[in-house]
């Protein structure tokens, strides 16, 4: 069983009998009653997200969810295909499955597909990926790598800020969680 003060982003929880994933969380201690914690959720199965107020050191239970390293293969438009490492059985996943993960997945990449009542629902990123750079502006003279940025384009399709000097084709460390980019990578 999970309490209330175990939770954090990316938290798997079985809530009203389904199972959960913590999208964002908030611990509310207002000046006058008893404190409570305020979260979004996101459906595993269906990809619904709501809102739910939990009392503080209230209990939620453990969802029975497996993860599997499986291989990215391609994207047909309509669903992403992946393979198991082991058993080299292909599953594919819907756009609404994947959701934001798809701007940081690339073809024959590696991710973490996670299980739920044996049925694949949900792709796992890391909190960093490495991407290359397909499109981006020149660097033009006088410009510093201190204050401000340039729109780049990820080879996913992703549009991130970067400084003055980062040139087509660097490759670069993107934070999953907030879509920044971090570093560039040596």
């Amino acid at each position: 069983m999970y309490s209330t003060s175990d939770f954090k982003k990316g938290l798997q929880i079985e809530f009203k009998d389904q199972a959960w994933v913590i999208v964002d969380f908030q611990h509310v201690n207002p000046g006058k009653g008893a404190a409570f914690t305020r979260t979004k959720l996101k459906n595993l199965e269906t990809a619904r997200t709501i809102e739910s107020t939990f009392k503080s050191g209230e209990k939620v239970g453990i969802p029975d969810v497996e993860t599997k390293g499986m291989q990215y293969l391609y994207n047909d438009g309509a669903s992403y295909t992946f393979m198991d490492q082991v058993s080299f059985d292909q599953v594919q996943l819907t756009n609404d499955e994947i959701g934001d993960a798809k701007d940081y997945i690339i073809e024959n990449s590696v991710v973490n597909v996670t299980y739920y009542k044996g049925r694949a629902v949900t792709v796992n990123l890391g909190n960093f990926v490495e991407l290359t750079v397909a499109e981006t502006q020149p660097n033009i003279k006088g410009d510093t790598s201190g204050g401000g940025g340039k729109p780049a384009k990820m080879e996913t399709g992703l549009v991130v800020t970067v400084p003055f000097h980062i040139a087509e084709g660097s490759v670069l460390k993107i934070d999953t969680r907030t879509g920044e980019y971090v570093e560039k990578v040596k």
